[in-house]
């Protein structure tokens, strides 16, 4: 397999960005070249990205950060993503006859955490003022910037929704009555004109810290958490549920919100040691997946054969199982214990010759796992709005394309969001990757008069008791977002990851495993065909299971898809580049000095890595 890319993988000395748009990966290289650092330039290129693409994340999204200073003994992650309402209560949410949080509408909101996160990373480890990671931001919201096709594809989906339900939602993103065209320049001057605020609030002080304060007060404290508590008080919205629902969200939940910075977790795999966010997150479940899979001989299997895709994907359905019955910020986690190397090898045991058709989570320290509800993929009713055009719900299990590189939309008429990825690495050894998603424009209204929308993560708390991530107050949602950083050979090296809900980490194992084992460079990594299974309970309503399914690119050899499913995968076979929204950045010494490296995906023509 290595060999071919669609794209070299760029090599530098000064800096490299890599992104899920263009556009923000030049945005963060600018700052680069004006003098920041990875971290300044991280910011610039995630509003930019708010502006770029607010049908993947948005102002009011969620954003964790995994930041590694040049020098840090191991990085420091950023949490991002918000808590629950304090009045977001099991027994509220039964009491309106619900089994499961809608996706969307105001219900499911938590505290949007991304601004926060953004500005806590440029307070405490940047070096350039508020005002130039905000003024790209500002420019291509007012002055405007091309859209991409799946933009207006997600807006023509829920257009009836505005039109009926969201008004706030269609005055900026149906200007005139109409849905924008592909290619032609949008604006959304209301999003300016807040950055803009909260600009000017801030620089009524002196000092960079003091205005980066000022603006997390404004946000938090004044008056953007003032917006958002009487939008949520005051309004009755239509959701998914097929309803008009009140929010939970309050301007007090999100004025008592502080910003956490955590210790990571982290698996040693060889030559490299893999840093995650906590279980509040996903991502320990990729951390569990590479103790699986240290005990099979990676290095001699075809990464294009049955075996390899064989146990990666059944490591991966057991690192799910866990994730479901025991991730959370509801309960106390058995983290310990669940990236042990003992752990792992109970579990490589149950990897046989099939495919496993089973929902098999394991019991750490003896404790019997609470199951959540599993839902066989089509045994839950997506509710229609007025003639069918789609309504709005959940990540995309593959990404957010169809065959034809579209949004998907489901034959109910659930429109599905998705996420961006942003990693930097600059001439001084700093190095970030991040994961910005929430506050998708198909999923909840736009707040007035502030230009975006809210998350609405909290579909992803389970209203059944027992469960670490159950739905309780002022807890974590636990989120798919999932950054990734890995150390080799003691010192900081890659940074990567991708979009895709459930698919984030297997998506980012793939690139981790064929760059670790199979001699792939960066960008052989990301274009290399890729897969992903759908055997586990979906994060996103309607929070539904397939049960040993399998979905390979078409580039995968006939008899690889043949003896899947011979074993018993139920194998999908999609399009030739579906899989995977990956980037990543890296840096390595070179005898007289250190080189970056960086790669972006091909895949829906619109990510992009930038390096000198």
């Amino acid at each position: 397999m290595p060999g071919f890319t669609t794209r070299p993988e760029l090599r530098g000395s000064f800096g490299a960005v890599a992104s899920t748009h263009w556009i923000a990966s030049s945005v963060g290289m600018g700052v680069l070249e004006r003098g920041g650092n990875a971290f300044d330039a991280a910011v610039a290129s995630a509003f930019a990205l708010q502006v770029l693409e607010p049908h993947l994340n948005g102002p009011g999204g969620d954003a964790p950060i995994i930041a590694c200073p040049v020098g840090a003994e191991e990085p420091v992650v950023i949490c991002g993503q918000g808590p629950s309402p304090a009045a977001a209560t099991m027994e509220r949410m039964r009491g309106l006859g619900l089994d499961l949080i809608p996706g969307s509408g105001l219900l499911p909101a938590c505290v949007p955490g991304a601004f926060g996160a953004w500005l806590t990373l440029l307070r405490d480890w940047g070096t350039v003022p508020l005002r130039e990671v905000l003024e790209p931001a500002i420019f291509y919201a007012r002055e405007g910037h091309p859209l991409v096709p799946r933009i207006p594809a997600a807006i023509a989906s829920v257009r009836e929704l505005f039109e009926t339900h969201w008004p706030s939602s269609a005055e900026i993103y149906l200007p005139g009555g109409a849905v924008p065209e592909a290619g032609r320049l949008f604006r959304n001057p209301a999003l300016a004109a807040t950055y803009e605020r909260i600009l000017a609030d801030a620089e009524t002080v002196g000092g960079r810290e003091a205005q980066i304060g000022r603006a997390l007060d404004y946000w938090y404290r004044g008056p953007v958490a003032e917006a958002v508590d009487r939008f949520y008080r005051e309004e009755d919205i239509w959701d998914v549920s097929g309803r008009h629902h009140r929010g939970l969200l309050t301007g007090q939940d999100m004025a008592e919100w502080r910003v956490p910075v955590e210790r990571p977790v982290f698996a040693d795999y060889g030559r490299f040691r893999v840093f995650k966010g906590g279980a509040w997150c996903q991502g320990p479940s990729l951390l569990q997946a590479l103790g699986i899979l240290s005990g099979f001989d990676l290095d001699r299997m075809d990464p294009l054969g049955p075996d390899f895709v064989h146990v990666t994907a059944e490591a991966i359905k057991l690192a799910f199982a866990d994730r479901d019955c025991w991730y959370g910020d509801s309960a106390p986690v058995p983290l310990g214990t669940l990236l042990s190397p003992e752990y792992a090898a109970q579990r490589r045991a149950l990897i046989g010759d099939a495919a496993s058709h089973e929902f098999r989570p394991g019991s750490p320290d003896g404790r019997e796992p609470v199951l959540p509800p599993l839902h066989p993929a089509g045994t839950r009713k997506e509710p229609r709005i007025g003639t069918g055009e789609p309504t709005v719900a959940r990540e995309d299990a593959g990404g957010g394309l169809d065959r034809a590189g579209e949004p998907v939309t489901t034959a109910a008429g659930t429109h599905r969001g998705d996420t961006c990825h942003v990693d930097v690495v600059d001439r001084w050894g700093n190095m970030v990757s991040a994961t910005p998603s929430g506050g998708w424009l198909q999923s909840s209204p736009v707040v007035p008069p502030l230009g975006f929308s809210i998350t609405v993560r909290g579909q992803m708390f389970w209203l059944k008791e027992g469960l670490a991530s159950s739905m309780a107050p002022r807890v974590r949602p636990r989120t798919t977002l999932t950054p990734s950083f890995a150390y080799r050979d003691g010192k900081p090296y890659l940074a990567f990851g991708t979009p895709g809900g459930d698919q984030q980490e297997q998506w980012s194992l793939l690139l981790f495993l064929h760059h670790a084992h199979h001699g792939m460079n960066l960008q052989e990594s990301i274009d290399a065909p890729a897969f992903h299974t759908d055997h586990a309970p979906a994060s996103f309503w309607p929070r539904e299971t397939s049960y040993g399914t399998l979905t390979l690119e078409n580039r995968f050899p006939a008899a690889t898809v043949e003896e899947l499913r011979r074993r018993g995968h139920r194998v999908t076979v999609g399009d030739s580049w579906s899989e995977g929204r990956l980037s990543a950045c890296a840096r390595e010494a070179d005898g007289n000095g250190h080189i970056v490296k960086a790669a972006a995906n091909p895949r829906g023509m619109q990510g992009y890595a930038v390096a000198r």
